[in-house]
């Protein structure tokens, strides 16, 4: 943000400025953290006046800074200084709010240089008042600028929607799961963490002495676990697949071989596990400073899909989304431009998705596209762009146009944006549980969690 001060010598009154702002539950949990303020009623996670549902309500104070920024970034701006500042609040503001911050200079004091302002913030959808009041401000005499991109920024790493997704299928029973040779620490360290988190009871397959020895350097054990000698890696993925058909399995998890070993002989159209859809990859994906989990579709299965296989894509991840507790999800199905160009192949998809979504052919969501990355997930930038609809801005699950730019967005999330991805193949009888070499231990636990959750909705025993 470019920030010019105004001087009081070039303040008149009647002049006003205003910024917006999205109030985020990590705002509050920074927030907390800064002014030590850990009232229950201000955190997202916290249920602070004992209804049984979590506030997430920002403080008086915290709306009150926010004119403080006008105020010092814009009217006067750089060099501003409180002398006083009265406040009424009039209404409650909270996380996924966008509120407006107003000033309006209405005197100056020649003989010691001080601005009175009055202030307000008002919510937008509802134009509903929060707050009123008189700011008394010296204003800066001399001319400043400068670029606040220079301020260090701050980011809230906590794993709240995977930890919310923890709780919830820790009460569900252990998912009975194939796990395909665990054979070094991150995939049998995986296994044994969800395990002790009572979210899958597995069943290891592949060389027991490369299991047991990747176990005894690790330091743990593994008594109570049912392991199976398979030590070829293709016949370890065909034994899971057989576990599923003999009904002593719910799901199959990927250890330490490559993906489309581990697909192979579930995709087999005799013997595997298909179940009509088209197999589709999911990245279940919390996202520092994002209000909820983010799906993203498909990243690592089917390269250059046709409508068709779009169809099921965004079936699935719907299913999926719903599995979790999103009760109607949002879709936007990207493409690079937000209306419908016959030279973008997407966008013409994306168009036939929401359609299609409109006459039932794909059920649960709200579809709409095509839509661009910024106005699927930025309120703001869907405004700006004069976009009205249930998903623009708001978008749970994003749909993309091809394995390509999936994966370059979920890696763009986990490596800039700190992201944790959890990832889920559906479209077969069982959820098949796909972690990355790179994962760390939340991204397992959630992955497990994830594939708990939908197996439990499906079966019908959801907690």
């Amino acid at each position: 943000m470019h920030i010019e001060n105004r001087t009081f010598d070039e303040l008149k009154v009647g002049d006003s400025a205003e910024l917006r702002r999205l109030v985020t539950a990590d705002d509050l949990l920074a927030y907390a953290n800064v002014s030590g303020n850990h009232n229950p009623l201000h955190l997202y996670d916290q249920d602070g006046d004992g209804d049984g549902r979590p506030e997430a309500m920002a403080p008086g104070s915290y709306v009150s800074a926010l004119v403080g920024a006008v105020l010092g970034n814009v009217l006067p701006g750089a060099g501003t200084l409180y002398r006083a500042q009265s406040w009424v609040f009039h209404a409650r503001i909270f996380a996924d709010d966008e509120i407006v911050m107003r000033v309006t200079v209405t005197d100056k004091n020649e003989r010691d240089t001080t601005v009175t302002l009055a202030t307000e913030v008002r919510r937008i959808g509802d134009d509903a008042l929060v707050l009123s009041g008189v700011a008394e401000v010296l204003a800066p005499r001399r001319k400043i600028e400068y670029n606040s991109h220079d301020l260090p920024g701050l980011i809230v790493q906590r794993h709240r929607h995977f930890e919310k997704l923890l709780r919830k299928a820790e009460p569900l029973k252990a998912l009975r799961t194939a796990v395909v040779c665990p054979e070094e620490p991150n995939s049998l360290g995986g296994a044994l963490k969800a395990r002790a988190h009572t979210l899958i009871d597995p069943i290891l397959i592949g060389s027991t002495a490369k299991i047991v020895e990747v176990a005894t350097a690790m330091g743990v054990t593994l008594d109570g676990i049912e392991i199976i000698e398979e030590p070829l890696h293709r016949n370890a993925a065909r034994k899971a697949v057989e576990l599923v058909h003999e009904g002593r399995a719910q799901a199959i998890m990927k250890g330490h071989l490559h993906t489309d070993m581990l697909l192979r002989p579930i995709l087999d159209k005799q013997t595997g596990l298909r179940m009509g859809r088209r197999f589709t990859h999911i990245f279940v994906m919390d996202v520092p400073g994002h209000p909820q989990p983010l799906l993203v579709t498909d990243a690592a299965i089917n390269i250059a899909p046709d409508l068709k296989t779009k169809v099921d894509i965004t079936q699935n991840a719907i299913d999926l989304a719903i599995s979790i507790g999103v009760e109607q999800p949002k879709v936007g199905v990207l493409s690079a431009t937000e209306t419908v160009n016959p030279d973008i192949p997407s966008s013409i998809d994306a168009a036939l998705l929401s359609k299609m979504a409109d006459r039932g052919q794909i059920t649960g969501g709200l579809v709409d596209g095509p839509l661009a990355m910024d106005n699927a997930v930025d309120i703001a930038a869907a405004r700006t762009k004069g976009i009205t609809s249930a998903v623009a801005g708001q978008a749970d699950i994003l749909v993309v146009p091809n394995l390509d730019a999936g994966n370059m967005l979920a890696k763009q999330l986990t490596y800039i944006s700190h992201a944790e991805a959890a990832g889920l193949v559906l479209g077969a009888r069982v959820p098949i549980i796909l972690n990355s070499r790179a994962d760390d231990d939340m991204s397992r636990l959630a992955s497990c969690a994830v594939a708990a959750l939908h197996h439990a909705r499906v079966s019908g025993h959801a907690a």
